[in-house]
């Protein structure tokens, strides 16, 4: 009993563990890769001072209450709504830390404090209390040191690691220039507080906003390979890598189907698969692909009925097979619906060649108002796919690898005779008609899904799609996702 509860602790401990590994570990576990590289971290830049900008804003700054004792009486003071103003950034710069971090420099941050000071002087020849508002003019440069690390299944950060240089720091009360007694006594005591306060504040906020974007982008990336009954997990398998040209991040890429969610402890991921020589790099295992054409034949999307002018145009395509009459007379009836579906899951295994998909199809062919098809056939076919996307379209070539098998024929006139001449026909149909007529369909209707998840309103530059010995890589340089960043931004003000 002992030896079995010690058994299953230790096997809980490997799956808990599992969650968060170091990266070599993490590899076989690894469905999908990210990695981000220098070029791309810089055009990323280009925007930090509106996520910094959001920060300082978005920043809640407590009231203080405190006392200070001068000449024979003692001042009780407290400073309450602070609020920034005027607030402007003047540059960002980064650089890539390797195995450390990303470092972080924000110059001549310019702002205008104000809030008001409560304050009350006591001794035993006088008593005073006041109220009056102040403002802090200031001059701020900021370093942040970024971490990246696993945190509940997510890429997160922790910018703990963070200091504020003060250039300028001016006192005015009620607008007053002029120094008189009393600025001069609150001088150090608001300096000191102001400090205090916004440091500790704002480093708190960037922390809070650097996790927001974390998990904000990778709830996008969520979102985008999801549809429907169907989720992608990229939780992540470890914390991400650093290095001095990129940043990389390693993720489940489990398909979700249903409640029920697929399993990878085989991935041939490894990081020489992925240069540095474009700015962003997605690496895509076969299992993640696999799945997901499985889970979309469970939910029913590889199903399409043919008819009207569609199916006549269809079966004009010239073949050297002459088409048996019994086929043209059914063609020529009232209302003639032809469907095809998988009947069994499809399987795909990628090589340097293309993806390669088998597929089982049933096809029947209904004629109006019947229920029972005169013609019923399955294809076992196997095509080579390749991917490219060019003009915010997706473009997909397939073609047959092996000959086409058509098996389990039947008619509604029963013969087998009739059945064998058909069979031909068939082969060689399925071959020129129906494979290019399920890619004219799969094309528009991919195109249209990924653009459903705003695909299309990204910059993306010459991007390639190049299949591997058991995974795709998809390289590309793009622009800056500003409609991301004002969705970001939108978010994190709210």
């Amino acid at each position: 009993m002992e030896k079995s509860t010690a058994l299953f602790l230790f096997l809980a401990l490997v799956k808990i563990s599992s969650c968060c590994l170091d990266p070599p570990s993490a590899y076989r576990f690894t469905g999908t890769v990210c990695r981000l590289t220098y070029p791309a971290a810089v055009v990323l830049n280009e925007k930090t001072t509106e996520v910094i900008q959001a920060a300082f804003q978005h920043a809640r700054y407590p009231s203080v209450d405190g006392e200070r004792s001068i000449g024979f009486g003692t001042v009780k003071y407290g400073f309450h709504n602070l609020e920034i103003h005027n607030l402007s950034i003047g540059k960002s710069e980064f650089e890539l830390k390797e195995n450390e971090g990303i470092g972080i420099s924000i110059s001549n941050v310019s702002a205008v404090f104000k809030g008001t000071i409560n304050y009350g002087y006591g001794s035993w020849l006088l008593s005073l209390k006041q109220s009056m508002d102040f403002e802090v003019e200031s001059q701020i440069d900021l370093v942040i040191n970024p971490k990246l690390y696993c945190g509940k299944g997510r890429v997160a950060a922790d910018t703990s690691d963070c200091y504020l240089t003060f250039h300028k720091l001016k006192l005015l009360l009620q607008g007053d220039r002029e120094p008189g007694w009393l600025k001069r006594m609150f001088t150090d005591i608001v300096t000191f507080t102001v400090k205090l306060v916004v440091k500790s504040q704002i480093c708190k906020e960037i922390n809070n906003v650097a996790n927001i974007l974390a998990t904000f982008i990778q709830e996008q990336a969520e979102q985008f390979i999801s549809d429907g009954n169907i989720g992608v997990d990229i939780s992540v398998t470890s914390s991400p890598i650093i290095k001095s040209n990129y940043i990389e991040s390693y993720h489940k890429g489990l398909v979700t189907f249903n409640n029920v969610t697929s399993d990878l402890n085989t991935s041939v991921f490894n990081p020489s698969q992925l240069t540095e020589n474009r700015m962003l790099y997605f690496w895509i295992s076969d299992a993640l692909l696999d799945s997901l054409m499985g889970a979309a034949h469970h939910d029913g999307r590889f199903i399409r009925n043919i008819s009207g002018t569609e199916l006549t145009d269809l079966f004009q395509t010239e073949l050297s097979s002459a088409r048996p009459e019994l086929l043209s007379k059914w063609l020529s009836s009232e209302g003639p619906v032809l469907k095809a579906k998988s009947v069994s899951v499809p399987h795909l295994r990628t090589t340097t060649e293309g993806s390669s998909v088998r597929a089982v199809a049933g096809v029947e062919l209904l004629l109006d108002s019947q229920d029972v098809p005169v013609l019923y056939f399955e294809t076992d076919v196997t095509v080579v796919v390749k991917a490219s996307y060019a003009k915010k379209k997706l473009i997909l070539k397939a073609t047959a690898e092996h000959s086409i098998s058509i098996e389990k024929v039947s008619t509604s006139e029963g013969a087998t005779e009739v059945a064998d001449s058909l069979r031909v026909y068939l082969q060689e149909a399925v071959g020129k008609m129906g494979i290019p007529k399920v890619i004219s369909y799969l094309e528009p209707e991919l195109t249209a899904l990924m653009d459903e998840q705003g695909l299309y309103l990204f910059d993306i530059i010459s991007p390639e799609v190049l299949p591997q010995d058991g995974y795709v890589v998809v390289q590309l340089d793009f622009g800056f996702p500003q409609h991301l960043l004002v969705e970001f931004l939108k978010r994190t003000l709210d």
